[in-house]
């Protein structure tokens, strides 16, 4: 078996969590080093509790440097002892949602150079040589400045990283390069179960939803559910950011969303591992219809 080594690419504390966060823990005890590299301190996320309130954006960026502490804790629940803030912590600065003033704040990872930023992660490349890098696509999952430009920065890095003529360091090319994914069927299957549980959380239809993709262009589902509950404590430690009320949780905006231990991405570069039919219902499994890669490192030699 090859020595695994995976990269993953967040904008704020929590995105690392709520997307990816089972797969993380999974690859972790798997023996997989997980590397994790967030792209800001979330200065701008809106704080749920109101004892926490205190720490809603200001100008001494309090809430970032308390989403450090946080961050820390969710990675310790998903046993990742590998993290990074891009840079160092607070070199970028949370742009806020798209149009809002922020986004023109100096600082604000929106406004970064794209070849700056991707020469810091290059660093981390190059020193971790992982064979596997996973962010989001081209339009950010849902159309968050902060996550599209962790897009920009990581397609421009898996390009210098395997460039003779850049930087310092030896050269390393990452072998597949993949985009989180959440598959419309899996946001409407969810919904149905929510809508059955009740509240505490309200339900936002699916097409409705800012985020979502056919299922025909996902490529890859990775079965973590045995890590679901790590998922759900990497959760809680997101306090301000997360309401947790198992198997749900919820943003500021109280929608309920599934803290999913089955994660799914799209496979963007690279060659494409086997393709397998997930578990069916009686054997504990989905039953999905879609048969798909199951392994990040498939097909990787």
């Amino acid at each position: 078996m090859i020595d695994r080594r995976l990269l993953l690419v967040h904008a704020h504390p929590d995105d690392e969590t709520i997307g990816t966060g089972a797969t993380m823990a999974r690859y972790v005890a798997e023996g997989a080093h997980v590397t994790l590299v967030t792209c800001t301190l979330g200065e701008e996320g809106e704080v749920i509790p109101e004892e926490l309130a205190h720490l809603a954006a200001t100008e001494d960026d309090v809430l970032g440097d308390h989403r450090i502490g946080e961050l820390a804790a969710a990675c310790a629940a998903l046993g990742v002892e590998d993290h990074r803030f891009l840079g160092g912590p607070g070199r970028w600065r949370d742009s806020g949602m798209m149009g809002v003033a922020s986004n023109d704040r100096p600082g604000a990872f929106w406004r970064a150079d794209v070849d700056e930023a991707a020469g810091e992660l290059v660093k981390v490349i190059r020193e971790v040589r992982p064979q596997v890098l996973v962010t989001y696509d081209e339009n950010g999952h849902y159309g968050h400045p902060d996550h599209i430009q962790a897009h920009r920065v990581s397609r421009r890095a898996f390009e210098l990283a395997a460039d003779p003529g850049f930087g310092e360091g030896e050269p390393w090319r990452i072998a597949k390069f993949y985009h989180t994914a959440t598959p419309r069927s899996v946001l409407a299957r969810s919904n149905e179960a929510l809508r059955a549980a009740g509240p505490p959380f309200t339900l936002q239809e699916v097409d409705d939803m800012p985020f979502g993709d056919a299922d025909d262009i996902v490529t890859t589902e990775i079965d973590a559910r045995p890590w679901a509950g790590r998922k759900a404590a990497a959760m809680r430690a997101h306090r301000t950011q997360i309401t947790v009320s198992e198997p749900w949780f919820a943003l500021s905006n109280g929608i309920g969303q599934e803290i999913r231990g089955v994660e799914h991405y799209v496979l963007a570069i690279g060659e494409r591992g086997p393709a397998v039919p997930g578990p069916p219902v009686e054997a504990g499994g989905l039953g999905e219809p879609h048969v798909r890669e199951n392994d990040l490192f498939a097909g990787i030699h």
